[in-house]
């Protein structure tokens, strides 16, 4: 997806992506990561999610990156937080407390930047990219990640030509394929989303059936180990 796509989401409000509740797959499944405690997590796509609060609260420190300014400006705000500023070479970085946010291109990040994030947390980004783009994610971001990394990542799976996304539907398989010959992959959570529960659009859509995935992540600490 172009940079102005989500740009232009965020100025108009079409947020639908965003919860107004800290995601339930992470206050469940976050301990099951074995994520060190005080750990920096890195949350890519963030947006302005709860889920950054909570796991500041939990003790850890916060990596986010993020397109939008306005989405980092949102999440200050509506946490009464006042951030200091300070530009790098990856974009504008936002920190008050334990929370850090990035505003740049995730694709642009280093080893250096993400050398410091020993946990994860992926409930918006894979989900968001169109296939061409997600290969590249898995193959090249993730690989950034230092050895024995630690995380959580929450996919939708649905039938690919009932509903143009974003999000977009992603299988197991298509998982494994982009982590597993760096990352030890494990299902902790496969759970069917009823009509009721789901969001209007996929009704809209006419999305036959869906389902949300939690799998719990681990670098390894070499090749093959």
């Amino acid at each position: 997806m172009h940079h102005d796509f989500w740009h232009q989401r965020w100025q108009e409000g079409r947020i639908g992506f965003h919860q107004a509740r800290v995601t339930p797959l992470l206050e469940r499944h976050w301990d099951a990561t074995g994520a060190p405690a005080g750990s920096q997590v890195f949350v890519p796509l963030a947006g302005k999610t709860l889920d950054m609060a909570w796991l500041a609260a939990r003790g850890h420190r916060v990596l986010g990156v993020e397109l939008s300014g306005l989405a980092i400006d949102q999440f200050f705000e509506e946490h009464g937080l006042v951030p200091e500023r300070r530009k790098s070479r990856f974009g504008t970085h936002y920190s008050a407390g334990s929370i850090e946010l990035l505003c740049g291109d995730v694709f642009g990040l280093d080893a250096a930047a993400l050398a410091g994030c020993g946990a994860v947390f992926d409930r918006a980004a894979l989900i968001a990219l169109p296939a061409e783009l997600r290969g590249r994610y898995l193959g090249e971001l993730y690989a950034l990640l230092p050895a024995g990394c630690r995380g959580l990542m929450i996919t939708l799976e649905y039938p690919p030509d009932e509903m143009e996304g974003p999000p977009f539907p992603v299988v197991e398989t298509e998982v494994r394929a982009g982590l597993e010959r760096e990352w030890r992959v494990q299902v902790l959570e496969r759970r069917e989303i009823s009509e009721a529960e789901r969001e209007s659009r996929f009704a809209e859509e006419g999305v036959t059936a869906l389902s949300t995935v939690a799998y719990a992540l681990q670098r390894r600490q070499a090749s093959g180990s």
